[in-house]
Formats: C-alpha cells, structure tokens, sequence
C-alpha cells in the first residue's frame, strides 16, 4: 500500500517481540464455511472490445498529474505517474486481476513456483524464451541478480525507497538453462510473488550511480508494449512509442501521451479537444453526462420544458422579435412600443446579446464533450478517518475508540458514493478490499456506532459534558488542537478557503458581524459550511427539520425548555471537558477544488463528533503542504487520507501499522505509520504472516491483525474511492480500471461501424 507520492513498500523495520497483549478479539469470519472476502463492489469500466473491432494506428491523450520527476518506481520520488510509465515500458512479472490478485504474466513468465522449502525456499522462475530486451539481449538472471543487491539494502550507495522482500533473498543462480532464474531465500516468505514487477535492465541497476540518476528522465532499454521517447518538462509530457522489439500481441496505439494537467483544468481540455482520456471529478463528470442528454433530433437542441418554455442553454430566445440581422432593429421597435425608452432599450439589446453569446459558448461546450462519456468504478483504494496518537487527547485509546464509535460509516459512504451511482458500503478492513484474499470484515473488534457507548468511553477516560472550561492568560482552552500564531479569531489571515473555524461555536460572531469562520451570518447557505446546521434541510437523511437552536441575543440552546425535558435526537451533546480544558481536536484537511468530498465528509464527521460532546477545529491547508507538513510530520489530530489496496499486505501494510519504534538519534521512526499507533501484537502476526507460505494460516494471521488494527483505533477505514474517468466514445479497453492492471496494448480506437454511428462519428486519429 501506499499514499501517492510515497514508496509502495517501505523500508522494513526490526522491532523487539515483547509480550502478547490482553485484547479480546472476537472470532473472525474466516471459520465459518462462507468466503468473507466478498466479491469486488464494482467492476472495471472500459468499454472492453475484441482486438479485433479496435483499429491500428492513433495516439492516445492522457491526462495525469504529474510528469514523474524518476521513471525509477524504487525510489522515493517515484509517483503514480512512474507507475503507469513502468506497466507500459517494463515486464510485470505478476498483474493483478479484477478481484486484486496477482496473477502470472505469461509475455515473461511460463512458470514460477517453489521447488524447496526446506532447508531454504527456493522459487525457480521459467521465462518466455521470447522475452528480449528492446536493444536484443535476452532478459535473464544477470537482470534478476542486478535489482536484488540494488534493492537488497546491504549497499547504502544506492538510493532506495524500499526493500522488503529483497532483504530475505540469500543467492541469485542461473537455472538449468538460460530461460531460468534460481533465487534462494534465506528466510521464508510468503509474498515472494511481489518480487521483480517491475523488473528493470541490469543497466539501471548495475550499479548506483545508474540506479540513482540513470533512470530519472528515461529508459534507453526497455522491454514492454512500448517505450520511453521522450521525457518533456517543458511541454509537461510523457511520450510513449510502440516497441518495435515487443514480441507479444502489438500494441494497437502508435502513441500514448501522458499529459500533466491540474484537476481542475481537464474540463477545459477536454472541452477543447486536448485530451482524450483523464480521471476527472464528479462536478466534470455530470458536465459529461448532462452534454450526452437527449436533444431533438431534428435541430440538435434540447427539448422544450413541461411549461413551452426553452430547456436552459438552448440558444432559443425566450424575447419576443424576429431572428436574422433585423432582430435588433426589431427589438428596439418592440421594447419602445411597450413602454421602454431607447436607453432602456439599448440596454435590453446589449443583455440579449450577452446572453445570446453565453448560450452559443454554451452549446460549443456542450457538442465538445458530447464526444465523451463517464466510466466509473470504484479504484483499489480507501480513504480513511486517522487518529494521530502520538499525544494529546487521542494519545488515550479511550477517546480514540470513542470517537470511532461515533462515526455512522454507512452514511459517510454514502455520502461520497451514492451521488454518483457507485456501490455505497464502508470498508470493513485495513488491509484489503472486498473481493481480495485477505478481506474480511473486521470492523466487529471496535463495535458498531453507539454515541451512548462513545459518551461512556469519553467518561471513563475523565471527559465529562458541562465539566467547568478554564481560560487560561494566552487565551487557551481547548485540549488536542494548538493554535498557529497566525490564526486571529478563529481564521487565517490570509484568508480564502484556507482558515481555521471552530463546529459548534456558530453562534459566536465578532464586531463586524460575521460568524468564526469569517462569512456573513445573513448570508444563508452561502455562509454557512457544508453539513452544518441551518435550520433547513438535513444534509444526511434530506428531512426538513428545526435547528433547535435559540436565535435571540444571548440565548443558549435549549435555554427556554422546561427543566428536564429531553434533547431533542441527534442534538449536539454538552461540550465534554477535563482539567479545565474542552475537547477541541484539530481537523486538518486539504484546501485544493479537488477535495470538496474530503471536506463534506469531514463536516459531516465533524457534525457525528459534536453529538458526544467534541468540537472540531478544522484547518484547511494548501494540497501541496498538506501531507508532507501535517500528516507526514504529526501536526494534526484529525486527518482524511487514502491507501491504495495491495495484493500483498503482509509485505505492504506492515509499515503502516507498525509500531513506531525510537532511532538511534532519540527521534520516534514511524515508516508510513502517520498515526504513529501501533501494537508489538499487530507487529507479530504481520511478521507471521509474511514468514509463512501456506496461503490459509497467512490470511487468518492477516485478519486477526486487522482485527487488533481496528480496536486499536488508530486509524477507521470509511469508504472506497470513486474512480470516475471521462473517456472519448469510441475509445476501447481504457477508462476506470478498478483492480485490474491496464493491458496496454489493447488500447485504442475502435474501428469505423464497430459501434455504428457513435464509432464512425470519431474516428481513430
């Protein structure tokens, strides 16, 4: 697993077995008859289509984020984009299927199996006698033995980000002949089919000066479908060409070009015809979907509304007047003989004109992505609630577990997901996705959501509601959130959507007038934050309802309600307290147009907390600084971030649930662990379950960490990730991919009268 912009597999740590702890956790799914593992939620969406109904030929625009500053995916810069470049340019020697299973590749792999597994395992890997390097030479085990002692952790001169697996490699032999590779390991394990995918030419890995900056901005030796042209930084690019050498099934495209652009601009380039294939957001993909309703046939406009009037942006003029060049001659007879004078006539001319213009832009915006459609899927990853124990109050398993109580993960997810039509169930595991192996529903070890039982644990662990809040002489008084040095009621002075506000103080407001969070408390909607309170309709269940609150000056909620009448269901509890301070924990998220999910999930959490008593202080933060400043470093309590899914957790989550252990230097080392809670039990069984090769043991020992993973509470798996991708009509077997590696060479355009009008109506270019 792995965050974008962090290595997959992180560096492993040694940690210390102490003694077992004391957690009872209740018996998993696995024991039963039934598979827990599920089948997928959603299937990939591709068009899939034949080879044979796809053209040869054309070039495929692709949107990424980011030109990759390595095309070396083991090092620490390595990015999304270095991934995708690397499935196109490089054997893969496992892929992963439509249910997240690593499945041989048979363009490089005729057999890989243990032949030994005492005294030593061995694997003895039988190559495609076809395989080649794209300069001629064979791939073989000179290739294999280069990338183990580069990725083996023994030589610090090169540049690694990770080498979990290599580090359990004792030898590298050529087999019993050329097409076979021998690697004895000198420890068990269980995810040696993790190994070598990718696999790189001993010229990149041979020696550290080519690993380290040999790869950076191309690949001169290659072996896949396609590969590398060119690397353009100016033109923001990636260039990828057919492989002349390539001896499996020829790549239909002639080009794929990956092109940087921001989220928030791929509507406009797609509009303009630039791109051909980009992930995009929901807000562009119902732009897509709403340029595909249905026009008239005859004039190509939408239909006519229930009441005769024009659809909105048809073009059709709802002024009274002929069309043509007298139109505005006419519209000046017309508005003077109904009682408007030339000026206000003029006038009505220029915003008639205005408008005319805006509905003609609109329509070209509306042909342009009618050209496209929305594949959606859900994509191998999840977004999760993280709990940073490090210290404070959430150092308190107590108050941790109390605030996931509170969460309803149903209708978080369906929060995200139901909107766009996407299966809306939450996550019930760590460490694997439904349909996976090692999936299981381990969610039962922490309990379901239960504010009584929540407000209990806060109790147990000192916090109790309307306990006396002492202000303390620099203005403190909440517990868990620090307050920057340029926060100034409540808002970052540079204003934006970037700032600070405090849910549940609505009611506070300064001498101008305006709420904490700066905006104007007559503003309706549009001053108030997502998911809060206004009175109106709820954001979750969408029944109108009361706020409840008292709107006179100085009033408390509930202040005019008969002593000992019962809050109302769903009401915010008394703020809970302790030694004076009020529990306010800090809810960091990103500021970018890209995560208005992230933050109506966040408000909406923010809305579950207040219900037992904990107020939120959320902090939106710049994307680029938000991971890397706050996550990365611990300057958070409250976090939303995601884990792609791994067909190998044992090796790949283990450095995210690890327990933080303390370097040499004094300094806490927590790999990828950002919550920094971890367990020595959770550590055992991941070590257990990646020193064992019986498939069974090692998903039982991988379910019963997730287990003890939840009840720790450092983290709260909420929902899978919607994948949505804005694909041109006719393009074949690309879109949203869903656990399944892209077969590449499949891609393209499909062939005029494959799929009748639509087909011939875009061509392959």
């Amino acid at each position: 697993m792995s965050h974008v912009g962090v290595g997959p597999r992180a560096v492993m740590r040694s940690v210390a077995f102490l003694t077992a702890g004391v957690l009872a956790v209740p018996a998993l799914a696995g024991c039963s008859s039934e598979d827990p593992s599920g089948k997928p939620l959603a299937a990939q969406d591709v068009a899939a289509a034949a080879r044979a109904r796809v053209a040869d030929g054309g070039t495929l625009r692709w949107a990424v984020d980011s030109v990759p500053d390595t095309l070396n995916a083991f090092q620490s810069d390595a990015d999304a984009t270095t991934a995708r470049v690397a499935q196109a340019v490089l054997p893969s020697l496992y892929r992963m299927d439509e249910r997240g299973r690593p499945v041989r590749n048979p363009d490089y792999l005729e057999s890989a199996k243990v032949v030994e597994t005492e005294p030593k395992q061995v694997v003895v890997y039988k190559l495609n006698q076809q395989a080649v390097w794209s300069d001629g030479r064979e791939i073989g085990a000179a290739d294999f033995a280069a990338q183990w002692r580069a990725l083996s952790g023994k030589d610090t001169a090169y540049w690694t980000a990770r080498n979990a697996g290599y580090d359990r490699i004792e030898k590298i032999e050529r087999g019993a002949n050329d097409l076979e590779v021998k690697v004895t390991f000198d420890r068990p394990y269980a995810d040696w089919k993790s190994l070598f995918t990718p696999l790189y030419p001993k010229e990149v890995t041979g020696t550290p000066d080519a690993f380290n900056d040999g790869a950076r901005r191309g690949i001169e030796v290659t072996a896949g479908p396609f590969t590398v042209k060119k690397v353009d930084t100016k033109a923001d690019e990636v260039v990828l060409t057919g492989n002349p050498r390539w001896w499996g099934e020829p790549a239909k495209l002639d080009k794929i070009v990956l092109r940087a652009v921001p989220r928030d601009e791929r509507v406009s380039e797609l509009v303009a015809g630039e791109l051909d294939l980009a992930e995009i957001d929901p807000d562009t993909a119902e732009q897509v979907a709403r340029a595909a309703a249905p026009r008239d046939a005859g004039t190509g406009t939408p239909l006519m509304g229930p009441d005769g009037t024009p659809a909105p942006g048809s073009g059709a003029s709802a002024l009274p007047g002929p069309q043509g060049g007298s139109a505005a001659r006419a519209l000046r007879s017309w508005a003077i003989a109904n009682g408007s004078d030339e000026e206000a006539a003029e006038e009505e001319i220029l915003a008639r004109e205005k408008r005319r213009k805006a509905e003609a832009k609109a329509e070209r915006r509306r042909k342009a992505l009618s050209g496209f459609e929305v594949r959606k899927s859900l994509e191998p990853a999840y977004t999760q609630l993280a709990l940073n124990g490090a210290e404070g109050p959430l150092a308190d398993e107590r108050v941790r577990r109390a605030v996931a109580r509170a969460l309803d993960r149903e209708k978080l997810a369906e929060a995200v997901l139901k909107p766009l039509g996407l299966p809306a169930e939450p996550v019930g595991s760590h460490l694997a996705l439904s349909g996976q192996p090692a999936y299981a529903d381990g969610s039962g070890a922490l309990g379901e959501q239960d504010a009584k039982e929540a407000r209990a644990l806060l109790a147990d662990a000192g916090w109790v509601p309307g306990g006396p809040v002492k202000k303390s002489e620099d203005g403190e008084k909440a517990a868990g959130a620090e307050k920057s040095e340029d926060d100034e009621d409540g808002k970052k002075s540079d204003g934006g959507d970037e700032g600070t506000y405090i849910v549940g103080e609505e009611g506070k407001s300064g001498e101008d007038g305006k709420d904490t969070d700066g905006k104007n408390k007559d503003d309706g909607e549009g001053g108030r934050e997502e998911g809060e309170d206004t009175g109106g309709t709820d954001q979750e269940s969408g029944e109108k309802h009361s706020s409840g609150k008292n709107t006179a000056q100085g009033g408390a909620p509930g202040a005019y309600a008969p002593k000992g009448t019962a809050a109302p269901a769903g009401a915010a509890a008394a703020p809970v307290a302790k030694d004076g301070k009020a529990l306010t924990l800090r809810f960091v998220l990103p500021s970018g147009p890209g995560s208005q999910a992230l933050r109506t999930v966040a408000d909406r959490i923010s809305d579950m907390l207040e219900k037992i008593g904990i107020g939120t202080e959320i902090t939106k933060v710049p994307d680029e600084s938000y991971f890397k400043d706050h996550v990365a470093s611990g300057e958070y309590d409250l976090a939303l971030y995601s884990w792609p899914a791994s067909a190998f957790p044992a090796t790949d989550a283990r450095p995210i649930y690890a327990k933080p252990v303390p370097a040499a230097d004094g300094s806490l080392n927590v790999a990828q662990n950002y919550t920094r809670v971890g367990t020595d039990q959770v550590d055992q069984l991941f070590d257990q379950a990646m020193g064992t090769l019986d498939e069974g043991k090692a998903r039982d020992l991988l379910r019963k960490a997730d287990s003890r993973i939840w009840a720790a509470a450092g983290s709260v798996p909420l929902y899978q990730r919607p994948q949505l991708v804005a694909a041109r009509e006719n393009l074949a077997n690309a879109g949203a991919f869903g656990f399944e590696t892209p077969v590449y060479e499949d891609m393209g355009f499909l062939k005029k009268g494959a799929r009748g009008a639509e087909a011939s109506a875009s061509p392959a270019r």
